[in-house]
């Protein structure tokens, strides 16, 4: 299976710490921001990775990754993303690159506590589809919110809803298997002019195959000012626990 980083967009909520610089590669504790989510991928066994970004700043995921050596990696994959179109509309562009396989999605800002091995592992046996992780937040009005139906299956997944009817929300780590690209094409842009992740998601709900895990330990975007901070205490939280 493959992986797909999505690294695009002008961070605008991080200005101006992304004036000078691609919002992926600000500081988490002691490693740049893509550090984590390649780490999330290779720790679940996934080697074929793929990093989509855009913006002025995009040759300096080269200078910064080469070709992954740090992690163990023979070679990592670039593509381009022109202006901001949405994280539907970024995974679209991977379509050469999942070559009729499975793919396993992570936004470049998500960091987490836990490995993702046994969802993927999980994911490889599912006959088709898509799976996603979900997890209980404080704030999930600032996410997709996952509303449940009967016997806790999902019923619905609204975009940051103003009354959220749930606390889970669904994580920037997404599985699909190749009809992904089927479905993108076939979206039409959110009032925020994006091609909107949660319509993909929502098109595998209404075919009955999404299924879905609860991620274990703790989980954060870093898209924020307040999110990055709490990005890097977790992580130097984390760390200084291995250490003792």
């Amino acid at each position: 299976m493959k992986g797909i980083i999505l690294a695009g967009g002008l961070g605008k909520r991080l200005y101006p710490l992304t004036k000078i610089s691609n919002k992926h590669l600000l500081p988490v504790y002691n490693k740049p921001m893509i550090y984590y989510p390649i780490q999330t991928l290779v720790d679940a066994g996934i080697k074929d990775i793929l990093v989509v970004t855009g913006g002025n700043h995009a040759g300096e995921f080269l200078r910064l990754l080469g070709n992954g050596h740090q992690f163990g990696l023979k070679h990592i994959n670039y593509t381009y993303q022109e202006g901001e179109g949405g994280i539907a509309q970024a995974l679209g562009l991977a379509e050469h690159f999942a070559d009729n396989g499975k793919v396993v999605v992570i936004l470049g800002d998500n960091i987490i506590e836990e490995d993702i091995k046994k969802a993927v592992e999980d994911f490889k046996k599912q006959p088709a589809g898509a799976k996603i992780l979900i997890k209980k937040v404080p704030d999930p009005e600032r996410f997709g919110v996952v509303e449940f139906g009967r016997r806790g299956r999902i019923s619905k997944i609204v975009e940051k809803p103003k009354k959220p009817k749930s606390d889970f929300i669904v994580t920037g780590i997404y599985m699909y298997d190749n009809k992904v690209f089927d479905i993108i094409k076939t979206l039409k842009p959110s009032g925020r002019g994006e091609l909107e992740i949660t319509d993909v998601n929502n098109a595998y709900l209404e075919k009955r195959e999404l299924t879905f895990s609860v991620l274990k330990g703790w989980w954060t975007d870093s898209g924020t000012f307040d999110s990055l901070l709490r990005a890097t205490n977790l992580v130097a939280k984390k760390l200084k626990k291995i250490k003792n």
